[in-house]
């Protein structure tokens, strides 16, 4: 790798979010209005040799399938994703979540239970709540035991508003 990492903003009716990646791998996905900041020091801190680019054409596949997403055309994404800069148990937390399927939720103890550690919950909800590439990652499928929505990077009002988009 040539040690760049391109960015693109993506606007849509409910704001914007900006995405992070190469030519290769999308590394971060924002919140709701979520600041070119936010974004910046997220890859200074993971990522601190590599240079920011603004390029939409580096990132046209993952930038037009998540406009897709929103506009309720797309369930599943064909851009891989790179979360190498997880824990190995943020990485297998990670995995269990993409293997929520769209439209549908489970609980912190569902996940816990699938990765086969029923007494990490807190753990399990650290792990989610350290997910920087939301909706790809759909760490917004994860609600309380007692169905409320909690916690949420992107905040509540953007997990509600996926939620309704799936539904």
């Amino acid at each position: 790798m040539n040690n760049v990492l391109y960015y693109s903003k993506i606007t849509f009716d409910n704001g914007s979010i900006w995405v992070l990646g190469t030519d290769k791998d999308i590394y971060y996905i924002g919140g709701y209005n979520s600041g070119f900041n936010d974004l910046s020091l997220w890859a200074k801190k993971k990522y601190p040799a590599y240079e920011l680019i603004g390029d939409d054409q580096i990132l046209e596949t993952a930038v037009e399938e998540m406009k897709s997403y929103f506009d309720g055309k797309l369930t599943d994404f064909s851009f891989e994703v790179d979360y190498s800069y997880g824990t190995p148990f943020q990485q297998k937390v990670w995995h269990a979540l993409q293997e929520v399927p769209y439209g549908e939720t489970v609980t912190y103890t569902d996940i816990a239970n699938q990765i086969g550690r029923p007494d990490a919950v807190r753990a399990v909800a650290g792990a989610i709540g350290a997910n920087q590439l939301l909706i790809a990652i759909p760490c917004h499928r994860v609600i309380g035991k007692n169905g409320k929505l909690v916690g949420y990077r992107g905040g509540i009002e953007m997990k509600e508003s996926l939620l309704k988009l799936e539904s």
